[in-house]
């Protein structure tokens, strides 16, 4: 079976890699084909052995796509708990202008609020044209959706600082009421 995807031609570059180096290590590492159509941007993804691959190899593709280092995507690759994210900011920014002050509130002033979310919940965020992408496993993807929504709806950003360290420390609890002290 086959699975596309179409990315933004500027990215294409970035999953080719210099001198095909980063389609060469997905094509090795999954033993999946990647073809490539540099103009539309569109990639087919055949794995013969392992349908679970090629999806997770379409997620790699899209995570790259929405402006993740390859080297922050691989780790889909490694980690089958990850889960990539979209969250398409075009139905809530209705002029570009719009847009600029949506993706400005959740980067934050020299980017700290979204490293603050990404050090406090465990993440990697990627602000990229009209989407905003998370890298983490489903409960912080649920958390980091709620601090951005709580953004997108006009909280201030102490707020979604407090929120953030809030739901950091309910996550450090539950690591800890995991172990197992035998």
């Amino acid at each position: 079976m086959t699975q596309y995807v179409k990315i933004p031609k500027e990215r294409v570059g970035v999953i080719i890699g210099p001198k095909g180096e980063t389609k060469k290590l997905i094509e090795d590492k999954t033993a999946c084909q990647l073809e490539i159509d540099s103009e539309s941007g569109k990639i087919d993804i055949t794995c013969e052995e392992d349908p679970l691959k090629e999806f997770r190899v379409l997620e790699t593709i899209k995570a790259i796509g929405r402006g993740f280092s390859p080297e922050k995507a691989l780790e889909l690759l490694n980690d089958e708990m990850l889960m990539l994210e979209v969250i398409d900011l075009s139905d809530v920014a209705t002029t570009p202008k719009e847009l600029q002050r949506i993706k400005g509130r959740i980067i934050g002033r020299n980017g700290r609020t979204r490293e603050l979310a990404e050090t406090l919940i465990n993440v990697k965020i990627s602000v990229y044209g009209k989407t905003v992408s998370v890298l983490g496993h489903p409960e912080q993807n649920t958390i980091i959706r709620t601090a951005i929504r709580m953004l997108l709806d006009g909280a201030t950003h102490g707020a979604v600082y407090k929120f953030l360290e809030k739901k950091h420390q309910e996550l450090l609890q539950s690591q800890l009421d995991s172990i197992d002290f035998y």
